[in-house]
């Protein structure tokens, strides 16, 4: 099977390159047998990557520890759900993954693209077999082969990283490895519109659903990484401006920014230019975070460790930015925008600042992740910017941003009259000003946590009302009942209010972030029978009393648990489970350093999160580390709800009268007229 594995990325590699050229030089010299082949070189790569997969899987579950992948991630008692995940658990994985998600990324383009924006597919394609058949050459020509064999057979294998033996890993890297993959499509087609200069708004229906589902599977694949580092890393929180966490978010803000600076160039013919940038921009910051990953120019417990992988993707990073940008370059007399702004106080403002505030953040993130390459470039000496350094700078930022949220469904498109004004402000802006005030006269002084609120409540006012006005315009017109003038509202303009729930589930996540303000911990020593107090932020106070120590074997690892009972004010809440494990191999033999397995009672006012940090010497006695953290099942809560609404976004279907009649939220459908 590694013969085959090995024949299929040569195969896919050589048909890689045919269909770059081929698709550049079809497309450019309008060669219709050109166009075609390289459609078709698109589909055979996929297939070809499809068997590579295959093969590997099949290594992977036989136990094939003569492969060196198998023996590095999987061993004899590794649980079958593991297993598979193993795929891209490794660096050489993860960029057989990649390559393969790419192909099939690009042959559903090429089966499901429209009729009219047949002109965009030899370039799409070009560009899609580049990128896949620069992966591919990175696992044979960077000693990142997943079929290398060994010179010998171990008895067993390494196994996989404790870390990653969590179903959030199961599911986090693939979603975030699709968002990042889907990019390239969207990317494809803004070549694809440079290289042919069509370059009016039929490039950005192509791309509706794609950028919509690169949004989608980062937003999904940000949330699951920070369950999984808030259940699995033990450090008490979901989030630290990891640089691979930066590395995700990075794509996902000027995504962001695009699909909504995008409906001014739909509505008005404006920003044609700044889309064009975003779309180039996010996916070189998909490439970005790939060479951040596998470089090893930084610390994370996400990163693969150092190799000279890196150097081919900073290479191809260098290489595919300073060409697409030349591109962009040379294009740029076409872009000139059909009309100007008329007002600062319109929706193109509001829309526009909303960019400026995305990209600002995006810039500051990019700045603190970088910041220690280049003091170490420059002055030999790597200096790190930490949490204070990205909330100092992004917190006000995102303040203004949560109110922007809230302000630009309000705000009349050219210019808004201050009757409007008025009426469209008046009770959100009453709802933020009256929880403000309750907050106060409650106690509440964090300036942040205090806006975060408020904001939240005057954005989510907005949301209510918007949805009222249309429920209650069709319960006018059409005699519906609310309930269901709601739904056909929903249904009937999707891309709209499926907006609407995706700003829900954003105020949902910034409030439940508000609430890390007042995060309180103790860390004890405690003897069996012992216990220690912490006073929650609501005014409780919570008793954590130590219970005892039990060890025992389970699956592929030693436990050793800690079990505390937990009171508040002397009622008894629950029992919190807290372990140290060391995983084993098939013969016993430690694998691994000790990982911890976090206990956690969680409610949808405040978690209770408990630590094991060690036992004292061989006896009951434990160090524990006990946290209260305030609206943290709200994060869980938020990030569904945006990506609920990203699907609504997404459903196909809709009435076109309807979504050509509200402004700035349709362009002309596939099969409408001009």
């Amino acid at each position: 099977m590694t013969v085959l594995g090995n024949l299929c990325l040569w195969l896919a590699f050589l048909v890689g390159i045919w269909g770059a050229l081929a698709g550049f030089v079809g497309g450019l010299r309008g060669q219709p047998e050109l166009r075609q082949s390289a459609r078709h070189a698109v589909f055979a790569m996929c297939a070809a990557l499809l068997v590579a997969v295959f093969s590997l899987e099949w290594a992977l579950f036989q136990h094939d520890f003569n492969v060196e992948y198998v023996a590095a991630y999987t061993s004899q008692n590794l649980p079958v759900f593991y297993t598979w995940s193993a795929l891209y658990a490794g660096q050489k994985g993860s960029l057989l993954f990649w390559a393969t998600v790419l192909s099939l990324f690009g042959s559903l383009a090429m089966v499901f693209t429209a009729r009219r924006h047949r002109e965009y597919l030899p370039y799409v394609a070009a560009v899609v077999c580049s990128v896949a058949a620069f992966f591919i050459s990175v696992m044979l020509f960077a000693h990142a082969n997943p079929f290398r064999r060994l010179p010998y057979t171990p008895l067993d294998g390494s196994g996989l990283n404790p870390q990653l033996q969590n179903p959030g890993m199961v599911f986090h890297p693939p979603m975030l490895y699709l968002g990042y993959i889907s990019i390239t499509i969207p990317f494809a087609f803004a070549m694809a519109a440079l290289l042919s200069k069509r370059l009016d708004v039929d490039w950005l229906v192509a791309i509706r659903k794609w950028t919509l589902l690169s949004w989608l599977f980062l937003s999904i694949g940000i949330c699951l990484g920070m369950w999984w580092a808030y259940v699995e890393l033990g450090w008490g929180g979901y989030w630290a401006w990891d640089p691979v966490e930066n590395a995700s978010l990075l794509p996902w803000l000027t995504m962001t920014a695009f699909l909504h600076s995008v409906m001014i160039q739909e509505k008005r013919g404006m920003l044609k230019k700044w889309n064009l940038a975003l779309i180039i921009g996010s996916w070189l910051l998909s490439i970005f975070g790939t060479f951040i990953t596998r470089s090893g120019v930084i610390s994370s417990v996400h990163s693969f460790t150092q190799s000279n992988v890196g150097y081919f993707f900073l290479f191809f990073l260098i290489a595919a930015g300073t060409a697409s940008f030349a591109l962009y370059a040379t294009r740029l007399p076409l872009l000139d925008a059909e009309a100007r702004l008329e007002s600062m106080v319109s929706r193109e403002a509001s829309f526009l600042f909303n960019n400026l505030l995305l990209v600002g953040i995006a810039f500051s993130v990019l700045w603190g992740t970088l910041f220690p390459i280049l003091s170490e470039l420059v002055q030999g000496t790597k200096v790190t910017v930490g949490p204070p350094f990205f909330n100092q700078v992004n917190i006000p930022l995102g303040l203004a941003l949560l109110g922007l949220t809230g302000v630009g469904p309000l705000v009349a498109w050219r210019r808004a009259s201050l009757p409007n004004l008025r009426r469209q402000f008046a009770v959100p802006a009453t709802v933020g000003a009256f929880t403000l005030l309750v907050l106060l006269v409650g106690g509440m002084r964090d300036f942040s946590a205090l806006m975060a609120i408020g904001l939240g409540a005057f954005v989510l006012a907005t949301v209510v009302q918007e949805f009222a006005r249309g429920a209650g315009a069709r319960h006018r017109q059409y005699g519906e009942g609310y309930a269901l003038a709601l739904g056909r509202l929903l249904a009937r303009n999707r891309r709209r209010y499926g907006g609407y729930i995706v700003h829900t589930g954003i105020v949902i996540l910034f409030i439940a972030f508000a609430g890390m303000a007042f995060k309180t911990e103790t860390e004890a020593t405690l003897r069996p029978g012992e216990s220690v107090s912490l006073k929650s932020p609501y005014g409780w106070t919570y008793t954590f009393t130590h219970l005892g120590i039990s060890q025992y074997d389970a699956l592929n690892r030693q436990v050793t648990a800690a079990t505390v009972e937990v009171y508040r004010n002397g009622k008894k809440t629950g029992i919190l489970t807290t372990e140290k494990r060391q995983h084993v191999d098939a013969l016993g033999r430690p694998t691994f350093q000790p990982s911890t397995e976090v206990g956690i009672i969680s409610d949808v006012r405040e978690d209770l999160y408990g630590v094991l940090a060690g036992v004292v010497g061989g006896t009951e006695q434990a160090v524990f580390r006990f946290t209260i953290n305030p609206l943290v099942w709200w994060v869980w809560y938020g990030g569904m709800i945006v990506a609920l609404g990203g699907v609504i976004v997404m459903w196909p279907g809709g009435t076109p009268a309807v979504r050509r009649t509200q402004a700035g939220y349709a362009v002309k459908l596939v099969g409408e007229g001009t």
